[in-house]
C-alpha cells in the first residue's frame, strides 16, 4: 500500500523562485532563503519519496473566474510550468502520477468531496516556487512525480479551516489505501503573513506567523476554529492561503514531529519551511482492514457497472488516457476550427498529433470503435453535427443496425442533432423533403 513518510509546510510566494532563478545563494538578503530549505532538500534526497502531494493555489494563471473551484485535484500524465505573464521559468515538466491521483480522485468522491478534475493546466509559482528550491533536478529531471491539488482560496466564500481539514483526512484514507507500494509527501503550500492589495498592502505579523506554527504543530484544533477574518485580521488578507497547510496537517497523524522549521521575513511574505514525520508507525493489522474497507466504500457507487453489456463509463481513466483525442474533437464548438476541419482534416490530425488510428476512426466515423476508444458520446454528437450525421444516425451505429431498424425500436421516427439552425437546415436528413434515412 501507499505510506505517507512525512509532510512539508513551505511558503509559495515568487520570491524563492525568483532568488534560485537569479543566483542569489551568496547574496546576505537572499541566503537564508536557502539554508531554510537546505534541511528539507537533504531529507527528500534521503527518503526518496516517489509522489508529492502538492497543495497549492493557483495566481489566476490557469484557473480563472469563468470557472472556478474550491478544490480541483490534477489527475494528468504531466505538468509544465505555467507562463504567468512574462514568459515561463526555465524549469522542465514534471511527471504526474495519474493512477495515484485516479484513486485519490476516486476516494475524496467517495467521501463525499465534490471534487473537480483538471489536466493540461501549467503550473504556477504556487507550485514550482517552492517545489525548485526543495527537490532539485538532475540532468533536467525532477527526482519523482507529483499530483497537484489546486484549492481557490481567491474568490470568497472559500472553504473554511476545518473543511480544508476535513479533506486532509480524506486524503489520508484515500492514499493509504492505494493498493501499490509507494512512499507519498505531501507538500502544504502558501503563507504566512502577508497582503499584496489596498492600503493595508505589506501587513505583516511576526508574532503571529511563530503562534501559527506552534498551533499548526501542536493543537490544530484552535485553527479549525478560527474564521477566514481572524487570519486575515492577524495575518493580512492573503494569508487566508494558509488553510491549505490545514490540508496536510489533516492528512498526518495526530502526533507528529517537527524535524525542521524555520522562518524569515526578507520583504512582503513571511517565508516559512517546515518538515513533520508521523510520531508513530500505525499498526499494521488496523491499517490492512481500514484500507480493504476504504477500497470497497470508493467502489461502492459503481460495482456491477462492469456487468452492463455495451456499456463504457467515461471515468478518470478513460479521461486521462482519451485526453488528446478528445481535446481535439472539443475544438469543434469552434467555427473557425469547424471550418478548418471541414477544408482539410488531415492538416487538423496534423495539428492535434492524432495517432494513425485515432485519424481513422474519425475519418471513418467509427461511432462504436471512438466509444470504445474513450471518446465521449457528447463529442461523437459534437462531430455529427458539423459532418451532417443525425444523433439518430449515431445511435444506430453504435449498435450496429440501420436507421430503420434503430427506429422500430422508439416510439416515433423523430431525428434531432445538436447543430444549429444553419447546418440543421443543410444537413440532408433534416430537409422538409428528406425522405427515409437508412
Amino acid at each position: 500500500m501507499a505510506n505517507i513518510i512525512g509532510a512539508i509546510a513551505s511558503s509559495h510566494t515568487p520570491t524563492i523562485g525568483f532568488a534560485l532563478d537569479a543566483n542569489k545563494q551568496h547574496d546576505a538578503v537572499w541566503a537564508p532563503i536557502f539554508a531554510a530549505y537546505e534541511p528539507v532538500r537533504r531529507w527528500l534526497a534521503e527518503k526518496k519519496p516517489d509522489v508529492l502531494l502538492v497543495v497549492y493555489n493557483d495566481h489566476v494563471t490557469s484557473f480563472f473566474f469563468d470557472h472556478y473551484s474550491a478544490f480541483a485535484l490534477g489527475i494528468g500524465a504531466q505538468w509544465r510550468v505555467a507562463d504567468e505573464g512574462g514568459g515561463a521559468r526555465d524549469l522542465p515538466p514534471v511527471d504526474g502520477h495519474a493512477a495515484l491521483a485516479r484513486h485519490i480522485g476516486e476516494s475524496l468522491m467517495a467521501d463525499e468531496f465534490d471534487m473537480a478534475f483538471f489536466q493540461d493546466k501549467g503550473l504556477d509559482h504556487g507550485c514550482f516556487s517552492p517545489l525548485s528550491i526543495m527537490w532539485p533536478q538532475a540532468e533536467g529531471t525532477w527526482p519523482g512525480a507529483i499530483v497537484p491539488l489546486q484549492c481557490g482560496v481567491l474568490q470568497f466564500p472559500v472553504p473554511s479551516a476545518r473543511r480544508c481539514f476535513k479533506l486532509g483526512q480524506a486524503l489520508r484514507r484515500a492514499i493509504d489505501s492505494y493498493p501499490d507500494d509507494l512512499d507519498v509527501a505531501i507538500v502544504a503550500t502558501g503563507g504566512l503573513s502577508h497582503q499584496v492589495h489596498g492600503e493595508r498592502c505589506g501587513f505583516n505579523n511576526t508574532a503571529w506567523d511563530r503562534q501559527f506554527l506552534d498551533l499548526f504543530e501542536n493543537d490544530p484544533e484552535v485553527l479549525l476554529n478560527m474564521t477566514q477574518a481572524d487570519f486575515a485580521r492577524l495575518g493580512g488578507w492573503e494569508s487566508a492561503e494558509i488553510v491549505m497547510w490545514l490540508v496536510m496537517r489533516g492528512a498526518m497523524p495526530a502526533k507528529v514531529d517537527c524535524v525542521h522549521r524555520e522562518y524569515y521575513l526578507p520583504s512582503m511574505t513571511g517565508i516559512a519551511v517546515a518538515l513533520y514525520e508521523p510520531a508513530a508507525a500505525p499498526d499494521p493489522a488496523l491499517a490492512t482492514r481500514a484500507n480493504a474497507a476504504q477500497r470497497a466504500h470508493i467502489a461502492h457507487q459503481t460495482a456491477g457497472a462492469e456487468d452492463l453489456p455495451g456499456t463504457y463509463p467515461f471515468t478518470l481513466q478513460r479521461s486521462v488516457e482519451g485526453y488528446r483525442i478528445n481535446r481535439y474533437l472539443h475544438q469543434l464548438v469552434r467555427p473557425d476550427f469547424r471550418a478548418r476541419f471541414l477544408a482539410d482534416p488531415e492538416a487538423t490530425y496534423d495539428e492535434a498529433a492524432l495517432t494513425p488510428a485515432e485519424r481513422d476512426m474519425v475519418t471513418r466515423r467509427d461511432w462504436q470503435a471512438l466509444i470504445r476508444y474513450g471518446v465521449i458520446f457528447f463529442l461523437l454528437e459534437k462531430l455529427g453535427a458539423v459532418v451532417g450525421v443525425s444523433n439518430l444516425h449515431i445511435y444506430a451505429a453504435m449498435r450496429g443496425e440501420s436507421l430503420e431498424d434503430f427506429q422500430k425500436t422508439r416510439n416515433t421516427r423523430a431525428m434531432y442533432s445538436v447543430a444549429g439552425k444553419d447546418a440543421a437546415g443543410a444537413a440532408g436528413w433534416n430537409r422538409a423533403d428528406a425522405g427515409p434515412q437508412s
